[in-house]
């Protein structure tokens, strides 16, 4: 097995949007540190194209999206500035996608997760801002564990940001509620305690798992803190928003 090689793989499944068979069918014995670094090698791959790291996505941080992948923890992954969309997405751009609706927060200074608590990434912290995360599967059929979703980038696809800026006295993050509409149809909701109880210990977590790769978090990226609710598939003609209390809202139109 070679890390370089299947980053490689998944770099051309994205670019040819041909999904390919899972890694962990493949390589039962693929360890969490040995897909870190399919993702880094993948990470290369992109950067060599010319694009820039616009921020970071942490997944899997509320119980909803950890029972949809039978898992315990977080992963994360790179958002690349050729990801970032206005209100409209093409649902041929993509493989299989679905969106995901989030808080995120754009950073105004550096952050180094060899020391970090939640008072120094709030200190960071520019401002609040909802977000709908695209995500996709390089793997076939969403058939997926944690390890081949941390290779395949944490699914990441797209963000878009929504209306709405708060600096963090203004708003009580676990308290945030946030209401899903489909076709103007709702149909879910939760809140911001539902990502690892406060979206801020997300950061912290991503902070340091970042540190043992040698990445810090950058002043001007924007940080998507997770899900607060299950993700949803999207197909051509859909609607969808999220309205966040005292925060703002942010839509996806899929063409």
């Amino acid at each position: 097995m070679d890390v370089k090689e299947l980053g490689s793989e998944i770099y051309e499944s994205e670019k040819e949007r041909k999904p390919i068979e899972a890694l962990t069918g493949r390589y039962p014995e693929l360890t969490e540190q040995e897909a870190y670094g399919v993702q880094l090698a993948y990470v290369g791959k992109r950067l060599s194209d010319g694009v820039e790291i616009a921020g970071k996505k942490i997944g899997l941080t509320s119980e909803a999206m950890q029972e949809m992948l039978g898992v315990d923890k977080p992963d994360y992954g790179h958002i690349f500035d050729d990801m970032i969309y206005d209100s409209t997405i093409s649902r041929d751009d993509f493989i299989w996608p679905r969106v995901e609706f989030e808080i995120g927060f754009k950073l105004k200074e550096d952050i180094d997760g060899g020391d970090i608590t939640v008072e120094r990434v709030a200190q960071a912290i520019d401002y609040v801002m909802p977000v709908a995360e695209v995500i996709d599967s390089r793997i076939k059929d969403w058939k997926i564990k944690f390890e081949d979703t941390v290779s395949d980038n944490g699914s990441s696809a797209g963000m878009i940001l929504g209306e709405g800026r708060k600096k963090l006295h203004e708003i009580d993050l676990p308290e945030i509620k946030m209401e899903v509409f489909k076709n103007n149809e709702k149909l879910d909701e939760g809140y911001g305690s539902a990502v690892l109880g406060n979206p801020l210990e997300a950061v912290v977590w991503l902070a340091k798992s970042l540190h043992e790769y040698g990445i810090g978090l950058k002043k001007g990226e924007v940080i998507l803190a997770g899900a607060l609710t299950k993700a949803l598939d999207v197909e051509k003609g859909d609607q969808f928003k999220a309205v966040f209390e005292n925060l703002g809202e942010v839509s996806v139109t899929v063409e």
